[in-house]
Protein backbone atom coordinates (compact mmCIF):
# COMPACT_ATOMS: atom_id res chain seq x y z
CA UNK A 1 0.00 0.00 0.00
CA UNK A 2 1.21 3.82 -0.54
CA UNK A 3 2.35 5.53 1.89
CA UNK A 4 -0.25 8.46 0.45
CA UNK A 5 -3.34 5.80 0.46
CA UNK A 6 -2.51 4.93 4.16
CA UNK A 7 -2.46 8.90 5.24
CA UNK A 8 -5.70 9.50 3.34
CA UNK A 9 -7.41 6.90 5.33
CA UNK A 10 -5.55 8.06 8.58
CA UNK A 11 -6.94 11.61 7.51
CA UNK A 12 -10.49 10.31 7.92
CA UNK A 13 -9.94 8.13 10.59
CA UNK A 14 -8.78 11.58 12.59
CA UNK A 15 -11.24 13.80 11.35
CA UNK A 16 -14.12 11.46 12.69
CA UNK A 17 -12.25 11.09 16.00
CA UNK A 18 -11.95 14.87 16.37
CA UNK A 19 -15.83 14.78 16.60
CA UNK A 20 -16.09 12.60 19.55
CA UNK A 21 -16.27 14.53 23.16
CA UNK A 22 -14.24 11.77 25.18
CA UNK A 23 -11.70 12.42 27.79
CA UNK A 24 -10.04 8.91 27.32
CA UNK A 25 -9.51 10.27 23.68
CA UNK A 26 -6.82 13.16 24.40
CA UNK A 27 -3.88 10.85 24.84
CA UNK A 28 -4.15 9.39 21.98
CA UNK A 29 -4.64 12.22 19.62
CA UNK A 30 -1.58 13.47 21.11
CA UNK A 31 0.10 11.19 19.92
CA UNK A 32 -0.89 11.41 16.41
CA UNK A 33 1.51 10.32 13.65
CA UNK A 34 3.01 13.75 12.31
CA UNK A 35 2.61 14.89 8.80
CA UNK A 36 6.85 14.57 8.92
CA UNK A 37 6.52 10.67 10.01
CA UNK A 38 8.30 8.25 7.88
CA UNK A 39 6.62 6.59 5.44
CA UNK A 40 6.93 3.11 4.45
CA UNK A 41 5.65 0.76 1.19
CA UNK A 42 3.93 -2.22 2.10
CA UNK A 43 2.86 -5.23 0.07
CA UNK A 44 -0.97 -6.41 -0.36
CA UNK A 45 -1.62 -9.00 1.95
CA UNK A 46 -5.47 -10.71 1.51
CA UNK A 47 -7.22 -12.83 3.99
CA UNK A 48 -10.15 -14.91 4.27
CA UNK A 49 -11.96 -12.50 6.29
CA UNK A 50 -11.76 -9.97 3.29
CA UNK A 51 -14.93 -11.92 1.62
CA UNK A 52 -17.01 -10.12 3.98
CA UNK A 53 -16.09 -6.14 3.09
CA UNK A 54 -18.91 -6.26 0.50
CA UNK A 55 -21.60 -6.87 3.43
CA UNK A 56 -20.61 -3.97 5.71
CA UNK A 57 -23.60 -2.00 7.45
CA UNK A 58 -21.83 1.71 8.23
CA UNK A 59 -24.11 4.54 9.86
CA UNK A 60 -23.86 7.91 8.21
CA UNK A 61 -21.40 8.90 10.18
CA UNK A 62 -18.56 6.50 9.29
CA UNK A 63 -20.23 5.83 5.83
CA UNK A 64 -16.78 7.67 4.13
CA UNK A 65 -14.38 6.17 6.09
CA UNK A 66 -15.64 2.78 5.40
CA UNK A 67 -15.80 3.00 2.07
CA UNK A 68 -12.72 4.72 1.33
CA UNK A 69 -11.29 1.47 3.33
CA UNK A 70 -13.33 -1.35 1.72
CA UNK A 71 -11.47 0.61 -1.64
CA UNK A 72 -8.28 -0.04 -0.66
CA UNK A 73 -8.55 -3.28 1.01
CA UNK A 74 -7.11 -4.96 -1.79
CA UNK A 75 -3.79 -2.97 -1.78
CA UNK A 76 -3.14 -3.17 2.30
CA UNK A 77 -1.04 -6.04 4.45
CA UNK A 78 -3.71 -7.70 6.61
CA UNK A 79 -2.04 -9.57 9.04
CA UNK A 80 -3.10 -12.01 11.97
CA UNK A 81 -1.77 -11.97 15.51
CA UNK A 82 -2.70 -15.78 16.20
CA UNK A 83 -2.01 -18.99 14.33
CA UNK A 84 -3.31 -22.09 15.21
CA UNK A 85 -2.03 -22.94 18.19
CA UNK A 86 -3.46 -20.08 19.55
CA UNK A 87 -7.51 -20.35 18.16
CA UNK A 88 -9.57 -22.32 16.16
CA UNK A 89 -9.53 -22.18 12.36
CA UNK A 90 -13.24 -20.79 12.46
CA UNK A 91 -11.83 -17.70 14.06
CA UNK A 92 -8.80 -17.53 11.88
CA UNK A 93 -11.16 -17.91 8.62
CA UNK A 94 -13.09 -14.47 10.07
CA UNK A 95 -10.30 -12.41 11.95
CA UNK A 96 -7.76 -9.98 10.49
CA UNK A 97 -6.34 -6.45 10.55
CA UNK A 98 -4.69 -4.19 9.11
CA UNK A 99 -1.88 -1.25 10.44
CA UNK A 100 -2.04 2.37 9.16
CA UNK A 101 0.37 3.87 11.10
CA UNK A 102 2.75 2.20 14.16
CA UNK A 103 5.57 0.14 14.04
CA UNK A 104 4.46 -2.50 10.74
CA UNK A 105 2.44 0.38 8.89
CA UNK A 106 3.03 2.04 6.00
CA UNK A 107 3.57 5.51 8.20
CA UNK A 108 5.82 4.76 11.07
CA UNK A 109 5.37 5.54 14.40
CA UNK A 110 6.70 4.30 17.58
CA UNK A 111 3.99 5.85 20.59
CA UNK A 112 0.66 5.25 18.54
CA UNK A 113 -0.58 2.65 15.99
CA UNK A 114 -3.51 3.15 14.24
CA UNK A 115 -5.54 0.22 11.84
CA UNK A 116 -8.59 -1.52 11.44
CA UNK A 117 -10.00 -4.76 12.81
CA UNK A 118 -12.20 -6.99 10.69
CA UNK A 119 -14.36 -9.71 12.20
CA UNK A 120 -16.74 -12.10 9.84
CA UNK A 121 -20.32 -13.04 10.90
CA UNK A 122 -20.90 -15.29 14.10
CA UNK A 123 -17.05 -15.19 15.47
CA UNK A 124 -15.99 -14.33 19.22
CA UNK A 125 -12.43 -12.56 19.30
CA UNK A 126 -11.94 -14.85 22.51
CA UNK A 127 -11.57 -12.70 26.45
CA UNK A 128 -7.68 -11.19 26.07
CA UNK A 129 -5.69 -8.81 27.63
CA UNK A 130 -2.38 -6.75 26.34
CA UNK A 131 0.24 -3.99 28.04
CA UNK A 132 -1.06 -1.03 25.51
CA UNK A 133 -3.66 1.33 26.01
CA UNK A 134 -6.39 0.92 23.56
CA UNK A 135 -9.82 2.50 21.91
CA UNK A 136 -11.54 0.83 19.69
CA UNK A 137 -14.28 2.58 17.11
CA UNK A 138 -16.84 0.34 15.55
CA UNK A 139 -17.54 1.92 11.76
CA UNK A 140 -19.55 -1.42 10.47
CA UNK A 141 -21.45 -4.15 12.36
CA UNK A 142 -23.20 -3.74 15.51
CA UNK A 143 -21.62 -6.60 17.65
CA UNK A 144 -21.65 -7.41 21.42
CA UNK A 145 -18.30 -6.43 23.78
CA UNK A 146 -17.29 -7.73 26.75
CA UNK A 147 -14.87 -5.06 29.09
CA UNK A 148 -13.21 -6.13 32.74
CA UNK A 149 -16.18 -7.77 34.81
CA UNK A 150 -19.19 -5.65 33.27
CA UNK A 151 -20.58 -8.15 31.24
CA UNK A 152 -21.14 -8.29 27.50
CA UNK A 153 -23.14 -4.96 26.34
CA UNK A 154 -24.32 -4.37 22.83
CA UNK A 155 -22.49 -1.24 20.63
CA UNK A 156 -23.87 -0.22 17.68
CA UNK A 157 -21.35 1.86 14.77
CA UNK A 158 -19.79 5.31 16.09
CA UNK A 159 -19.59 3.68 20.21
CA UNK A 160 -16.23 4.48 21.13
CA UNK A 161 -14.94 1.93 23.64
CA UNK A 162 -11.60 2.46 25.68
CA UNK A 163 -9.68 -0.53 27.26
CA UNK A 164 -7.23 0.63 29.93
CA UNK A 165 -3.87 -1.56 30.10
CA UNK A 166 -4.29 -4.94 30.97
CA UNK A 167 -8.06 -5.04 31.11
CA UNK A 168 -9.10 -8.38 29.91
CA UNK A 169 -11.63 -7.25 26.91
CA UNK A 170 -13.53 -9.95 23.89
CA UNK A 171 -15.56 -9.30 20.63
CA UNK A 172 -18.57 -10.99 19.54
CA UNK A 173 -20.33 -11.13 15.89
CA UNK A 174 -23.64 -12.22 14.99
CA UNK A 175 -25.07 -12.08 11.72
CA UNK A 176 -22.99 -9.29 10.71
CA UNK A 177 -19.34 -8.75 10.23
CA UNK A 178 -17.38 -5.83 12.31
CA UNK A 179 -14.95 -3.11 11.48
CA UNK A 180 -13.40 -1.47 13.89
CA UNK A 181 -11.09 1.50 13.61
CA UNK A 182 -8.53 0.62 16.66
CA UNK A 183 -5.85 2.87 18.54
CA UNK A 184 -3.00 1.78 20.48
CA UNK A 185 -0.60 3.49 22.82
CA UNK A 186 2.04 2.76 25.95
CA UNK A 187 3.39 -0.78 25.94
CA UNK A 188 4.51 -2.64 23.11
CA UNK A 189 2.80 -1.66 19.96
CA UNK A 190 3.59 -5.15 18.29
CA UNK A 191 2.87 -6.80 21.45
CA UNK A 192 1.12 -10.22 20.88
CA UNK A 193 -1.99 -9.86 23.09
CA UNK A 194 -2.12 -12.66 26.13
CA UNK A 195 -5.90 -15.26 25.50
CA UNK A 196 -7.46 -15.73 28.94
CA UNK A 197 -9.47 -18.38 30.31
CA UNK A 198 -13.41 -18.00 29.34
CA UNK A 199 -15.43 -16.54 32.47
CA UNK A 200 -18.65 -16.04 33.36
CA UNK A 201 -20.80 -15.01 30.69
CA UNK A 202 -18.13 -15.50 28.00
CA UNK A 203 -18.49 -18.58 25.44
CA UNK A 204 -21.94 -19.55 24.04
CA UNK A 205 -24.06 -17.47 26.45
CA UNK A 206 -26.05 -14.84 24.31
Amino acid sequence: MSADAASRLLALARVLLDGIDRPELAAFLADWPTPEAMRRVTEPRPLPVLRWLDALAPVADTRALVADLVDAAPDLAWGQTYGAGDVDPHFLERYGWTELAGLRGPVADDRLACGFLLLGPDVEYPPHNHAAEEIYLPLAGTADWLRGDEGWARRRPGTLIHHPTWIPHAMRTDGQPLLALYLWRGGDLAQKSTMLPAGPGTGEER
